[in-house]
């Protein structure tokens, strides 16, 4: 046994923390990472377990990099920086890692700052502890809360996030387009429920392909759609809008009909999705007044 632990035979050393071989033990047997920088982030002391957060194999290696270097946003590193200034410690400051070998991870960042009595100088003495796995479950539990089963296109519950974010003012432009499959009901009773949900599955990746990644393409409930636009590309909306029909003739599984609406003024998000159905309802309108051509697949499109 090495002369820096504690003896178990020594009962006041296993028994207190102010003992230096038994706190010198526990810092290297403990599973969270514990470490010591200075003001300017370079790493002076790290245990086993923070090395192995960050994939390397000595403190001579990880000293190589100050901390912004091994950030996802250095960003984040410059917020806790100003709470450590404004409060002199941070609790549970979640960050994002980029280990040397290029893997992230997640972690929780606790630390306190400490000046040295006899130079005056800071260091920031800290605690990492690992989430990458509970994000990851987190992550996953999140997609099936927010995921239609049937489809695997968001679902009301999404819906619900994005209204709740636009009321937040997180964004002020947005747009959507309102997809409903036309006469739905008469196809689901004339070939039943089974081929009525693969008609819905094929329709979900017609949409999902007509839209970027940042558009999400959300199922409202039965056979209707709607495709959120935010931010930047709230523009295209209606260029969206127009690819869709211009899409339909050649792809889309069914017919179906669609509205959209960008936001106008000060109107609620719920508003513009009102007004993107009132759309969708009157083309409905004008195909049954003759205004339309039915295709030979049975899509619709105005007559010219």
């Amino acid at each position: 046994m090495s002369q820096a632990e504690p003896s178990p035979n020594d009962e006041r050393s296993v028994r207190s923390l102010n003992d230096p071989a038994t706190l010198r033990l526990l810092i290297r047997s403990i599973g969270e990472g514990i470490y010591i920088t200075d003001s300017q982030g370079r790493i002076l002391d790290a245990n086993p377990a923070f090395l192995d957060i960050f994939g390397v194999a000595s403190l001579e290696e990880l000293q190589r990099y100050e901390v912004p270097q091994l950030l996802a946003d250095p960003r984040r590193r410059e917020q806790e920086m100003a709470i450590l200034a404004s409060e002199g410690s941070v609790r549970e400051f979640e960050l994002e890692i980029v280990r040397p070998d290029g893997l992230h991870r997640t972690v929780l960042d606790t630390t306190f700052q400490i000046r040295d009595p006899g130079t005056g100088e800071i260091y920031y003495h800290g605690v990492l502890i690992d989430i990458t796995r509970r994000k990851e479950l987190e992550d996953r539990l999140r997609e099936q809360l927010t995921r239609d089963a049937l489809t695997g296109c968001y679902n009301r519950r999404f819906l619900f996030d994005i209204e709740a974010e636009f009321r937040a003012g997180g964004e002020g432009r947005w747009g959507c387009i309102f997809i409903d499959i036309d006469h739905f009901k008469v196809y689901n009773d004339r070939h039943g429920h089974a081929s009525g949900d693969q008609v819905l599955q094929r329709m979900a990746r017609f949409l999902m392909r007509e839209v970027r990644s940042d558009e999400p393409v959300i199922r409202l409930g039965g056979d209707e759609f709607l495709i959120v636009l935010s931010g930047e590309n709230a523009g295209r909306t209606a260029t969206v809008a127009g690819r869709l029909q211009q899409a339909a003739a050649r792809s889309a599984p069914v017919a179906f009909s669609l509205g959209w609406a960008m936001r106008e003024g000060s109107e609620t998000f719920e508003e513009t999705i009102e007004r993107a159905d009132q759309g969708l309802i009157n083309v409905r309108v004008l195909s049954r007044s003759g205004d339309y051509a039915t295709l030979p697949n049975g899509l619709e499109r105005r007559k010219k």
